[in-house]
């Protein structure tokens, strides 16, 4: 966050206790919200501040008299965002392997489950609708409709809520996704339940979708170009 947006949000800031705060004027809800992207900001970085001492270092900029030096502040936000990283990256390892277990355990279930086949990656599949066409090969274009749910059912993508179909190399997306392809026919459409190591594995990605996430897809191959 930039010195000038500091101080910007600081002159914005009035004096008055923040409980007692009237949100009635055009200046009070611009504060308001801009406070509220800055919190946000921070939220989604993974920082815990202390709200007090960010409104008060606001202040003292403003004011041009911080209660710190230069290289004081410089070495507390290095050592900080230190600290922060790696507190992230716990969390992050604690939930990639409970997201691990999770998936095994629903792969082991899924794959007792009829009409359930595992090929030797592990991928599994449903043939919902057979296909009569050709298939593709691993040079080749398609074209799909497509839903993708994480285990607990929640939806992460949809072509069909994009309303239209989705255009992709074979070659150009997870691994789970270029097999399964190779294997359909022209008109079919299968369920594929997908390791996270044939997904996006250990790798944070934005959205629903974890570290170590095991997905779910409806596929309808529509075409192959």
């Amino acid at each position: 966050m930039s010195r000038k947006l500091l101080a910007v949000i600081a002159l914005l800031l009035p004096s008055i206790a923040i409980a007692d705060m009237e949100l009635d004027t055009l200046k009070n809800k611009a504060s308001y919200a801009i406070g509220v992207d800055v919190a946000r900001s921070i939220k989604n970085r993974g920082l815990d501040l202390d709200t007090d001492a960010l409104i008060q270092g606001m202040r003292d900029e403003t004011a041009g008299d911080t209660r710190l030096d230069m290289s004081e502040m410089a070495k507390a936000k290095h050592e900080y965002q230190a600290l922060a990283r790696m507190e992230a990256a716990k969390r992050q390892a604690v939930e990639a392997e409970k997201n691990k277990m999770a998936g095994e355990v629903f792969l082991l279930e899924n794959a007792a489950k009829e009409g359930v086949i595992t090929t030797d990656s592990g991928l599994q599949y449903k043939i919902l609708r057979e296909g009569d066409g050709d298939s593709p090969t691993l040079q080749s274009k398609v074209s799909t409709h497509y839903k993708g749910t994480l285990i607990d059912g929640q939806e992460f993508d949809s072509s069909y809520s994009r309303g239209k179909p989705a255009d992709f190399p074979v070659s150009g997306v997870i691994k789970g996704w270029t097999e399964a392809l190779q294997l359909m026919k022209i008109g079919g459409k299968w369920e594929l339940t997908i390791p996270s190591e044939l997904a996006y594995g250990s790798a944070p990605r934005r959205g629903l979708i974890e570290p170590n996430s095991t997905l779910i897809f409806e596929i309808e191959l529509l075409e192959i170009k």
